[in-house]
């Protein structure tokens, strides 16, 4: 399968937006890792961006399960792009 990149932004405010979420957010990622489909993830130290590694069939698939996550949904991540990564090292 192909590895796939994910860039994304948080909104302003991002620590207190996401506390509603938060545990269904996590528990969802810890699906995606046990699926294998999610290698890691996690924010910048400024807690402006994020960055995910996902193992996925199609970008399709990364897509459905970012803007099904409750931070999409819920508009504490903004905006994201997904490159297909070729892994050299």
């Amino acid at each position: 399968m192909a590895k796939y990149v994910m860039w994304g932004s948080y909104c302003e405010d991002a620590l207190t937006k996401r506390t509603p979420y938060r545990q269904a957010h996590l528990e969802g990622l810890a699906r995606q890792k046990e699926q294998g489909i999610l290698i890691t993830i996690g924010p910048t130290v400024d807690n402006t961006l994020v960055f995910a590694i996902y193992e996925a069939p199609n970008p399709e698939k990364v897509r459905e399960l970012i803007e099904n996550d409750p931070y999409w949904l819920n508009g504490i991540w903004t905006e994201y792009q997904i490159k297909e990564w070729i892994q050299a090292f």
